[in-house]
């Protein structure tokens, strides 16, 4: 079976500085994934990496068997990969329904068209709507993002990183900043939404990564210094040492 995220001694430097220094990971179809590590392991400087929007210094990164480091990352994208950002990126000023109908419009054919009226297209309406259910923001249907609270944003940049269709989803600290009832509530939509997806995800919280990931990588200083079961890695060592200060 071919995996279906892949990284393959992948590299990033800023000049002298190596960031990220040989890191191989893969990620089986289906798979839940969390990359745990101390602040400046270089963790969201992966998910760059991966997601196209910076360049590899060395390496390589597949999609399904497919290369996809140097591509752009709207060409990413458009071959099955979403992620989300830790500062929340929606359109503020768009309301929770148009934000959604958006996320859907390019995997559902809808491309650069100016004479189609998305307000008359029924199924894509219909769909919106659906993802709207599933996130249980049907409440806030026609309020702007910007008027959402923290953890309302949180779900809709959720819903709108899977709408698009893309079977291989990068969470970048999807739960930071939440109540500990918020977070409750985002691991039970995280796990919902992601059903028969792949997922790689950045968390900090460690009950998220021990409820989500069925596999945990642990990022120092841009190397992966263990990789592991979550019962596995709660008893490594060198993890405890390295990321937990024991």
């Amino acid at each position: 079976m071919t995996d279906a995220l892949t990284l393959s001694q992948v590299k990033k430097s800023f000049g002298p500085a190596e960031i990220i220094r040989g890191v191989d990971l893969a990620l089986a179809p289906g798979e839940r994934h969390a990359i745990i590590g101390p602040n400046g392991a270089g963790k969201s400087t992966l998910f760059n990496l991966i997601s196209g929007r910076f360049p590899l210094s060395g390496g390589q990164v597949q999609l399904h068997g497919r290369k996809i480091s140097g591509l752009a990352p709207y060409e990413i994208n458009r071959r099955g990969l979403s992620r989300s950002f830790q500062i929340t990126n929606l359109f503020q000023r768009m309301t929770v329904f148009e934000n959604l109908r958006c996320a859907l419009l390019w995997a559902r054919g809808y491309r650069y068209s100016f004479w189609h009226l998305v307000g008359r297209q029924a199924a894509l309406n219909e769909e919106a709507e659906q993802q709207l259910e599933k996130l249980g923001l049907q409440d806030r249907r026609d309020v702007p993002a910007s008027l959402l609270t923290y953890a309302e944003q949180r779900t809709l940049e959720i819903g709108t990183t899977i709408a698009g269709g893309a079977d291989v989803v990068l969470l970048d600290e999807p739960t930071a900043g939440m109540s500990l009832t918020e977070r409750d509530h985002a691991i039970e939509l995280i796990r919902n939404v992601t059903v028969d997806k792949t997922l790689l995800i950045v968390e900090h919280d460690m009950g998220v990564v021990f409820d989500l990931a069925d596999r945990i990588s642990v990022l120092v200083y841009g190397q992966i210094i263990a990789s592991d079961e979550p019962d596995q890695i709660r008893g490594n060592a060198e993890v405890q040492k390295a990321y937990l200060g024991t």
